[in-house]
């Protein structure tokens, strides 16, 4: 009989595990529903108000068609191979500037930042370039390097280059001084100094920095393919507003968009898997 009870005790006690899963799914949807619908509320309603508006004859059709007609227009140039070709030209150039401002600007800005007499030497020559707009040398570009792809990577290269740089440099000189106190405390050799200490602290400036060349490089690009290309985005929107394919222009600025907005969350995906050990995420 005490057994028998023991065993109706221990069916009551014990806590149904299918009723424990159901309750954390309940709580952690609402959660989630919240934060997507927070999100997305502004996009959305833009979005309305872009396909009421023209409808609506609040604004010239014309020059403003509403978003069905240019979601129409993107799929005919999707499916007639247009977008992908000149999204693909101009995603090679725009990675290929991208990834060489990374490479030369993230080692350059560390060794600045680390040696004060490099940086006192560098310091004019840096302020002169850094307040020369990218776009205002583009002629420049064109007439040295020629109207190919070269200028066209180059430019990017130089516009993705300096905001890479300047915060890198920010980073270095920006570390905590309990940080370095600490660390020299242990007598850690300079070397190692700069590779436990110096370097996971600069992370997230630095990344801030590359997440601004990231949305530059997209941005820029586009101004110079209006110069001289053949292909490419910013090519797409010129030839649709010359020949007043007015939709076509469009589908090509709402590409443009969707790229930066992915690319942007990429870089906000491996900032947060290199700065996983700090207290907050980064935020969009």
């Amino acid at each position: 009989m005490s057994t028998e009870l023991g065993v109706r005790s221990a069916v009551v006690v014990a806590p149904p595990v299918v009723d424990r899963k159901v309750r954390q799914r309940r709580s952690w949807l609402p959660a989630l529903l919240r934060t997507v619908v927070g999100r997305s509320a502004a996009i959305v309603v833009l979005l309305a108000v872009w396909e009421a508006a023209p409808r609506l004859g609040l604004v010239d059709r014309t020059f403003l068609p509403p978003l069905s007609e240019v979601l129409r227009a993107w799929w005919g140039l999707l499916d007639g191979g247009r977008l992908g070709e000149n999204a693909r030209a101009s995603l090679v150039r725009s990675f290929s500037g991208f990834g060489l401002a990374v490479g030369i600007g993230v080692p350059l800005g560390l060794l600045i930042g680390w040696y004060r007499p490099l940086a006192e030497l560098l310091s004019p020559l840096l302020e002169l370039f850094r307040n020369t707009a990218a776009l205002a040398l583009l002629p420049v570009f064109v007439l040295v390097l020629g109207i190919g792809e070269t200028s066209k990577i180059a430019i990017v290269l130089y516009a993705c280059l300096w905001p890479i740089l300047l915060n890198t440099i920010s980073a270095v000189r920006t570390v905590d001084p309990t940080l370095l106190r600490l660390a020299r405390s242990l007598d850690l050799s300079p070397l190692r100094l700069f590779q436990k200490v110096i370097l996971p602290a600069s992370v997230p400036v630095v990344f801030t920095g590359i997440r601004l060349a990231g949305a530059v490089s997209i941005l820029v690009l586009v101004a110079a393919e209006m110069v001289g290309a053949k292909a490419g985005l910013g090519y797409l929107i010129n030839a649709s507003q010359y020949n007043f394919a007015i939709p076509q222009m469009y589908a090509g600025i709402l590409t443009i968009s969707v790229i930066g907005v992915a690319f942007n969350q990429l870089l906000l995906a491996i900032e947060r898997r290199l700065t996983a050990w700090r207290p907050g995420p980064p935020t969009s």
